[in-house]
């Protein structure tokens, strides 16, 4: 069974110019996928540069992948971690005091599957403050973490996770409520 690829068309789908993007690519490539580039100040500097909305205080790892800023809102305070992804072909919103922990991923893009032309699906990523994903979770597009929700190591959000909870699994469950000391 062969397959026309000429049918999957999504030209519609236009997240900026090409020199925008391009730009985008060689400052990610020198500034933010680079392991050896720590400097928060300046990461920040340019995510505002090219359109995100970047809070006070605001930690950005090395080695970490974001594929359009200006799609891209973080709060005061947030944490983003070595080796994350941030796959934003839609808007992707991080509250205050959010933690992104070591090799997350925070994908809003996705294919209709069931359509011959495996149409694109965007999805906006809302996380509340106080919001802490564990190292190697997903959060798929559509998720909503409300505030101080916790998803623990190598789970996956695919929904709305309701405040103060504790969510495992794949898909993410509730397993208990986030209490404070």
């Amino acid at each position: 069974m062969s397959t026309d690829l000429s049918r999957f068309n999504n030209s519609w789908y236009r997240p900026g110019s090409a020199i925008k993007r391009a730009c985008w690519f060689i400052t990610s490539a020198v500034f933010f996928r680079n392991a050896l580039f720590p400097f928060y100040g300046l990461k920040v500097m340019l995510l505002r540069w090219f359109g995100a909305v970047i809070g006070k205080n605001v930690v950005i790892k090395t080695s970490v992948n974001i594929k359009y800023p200006w799609f891209l809102q973080v709060g005061d305070n947030a944490w983003i971690g070595e080796h994350v992804w941030i796959d934003n072909l839609a808007t992707v919103s991080l509250g205050k005091n959010v933690c992104l922990s070591q090799r997350s991923l925070l994908l809003s893009g996705n294919h209709d599957y069931t359509s011959h032309t495996f149409d694109l699906i965007l999805k906006d990523i809302v996380l509340e403050d106080g919001v802490w994903i564990g190292a190697g979770c997903i959060v798929c597009g559509g998720a909503i973490c409300r505030d101080h929700v916790v998803l623990t190591v190598g789970s996956v959000a695919i929904s709305e996770l309701s405040s103060l909870g504790i969510y495992r699994g794949n898909p993410a469950v509730r397993i208990k409520d986030r209490v404070f000391k």
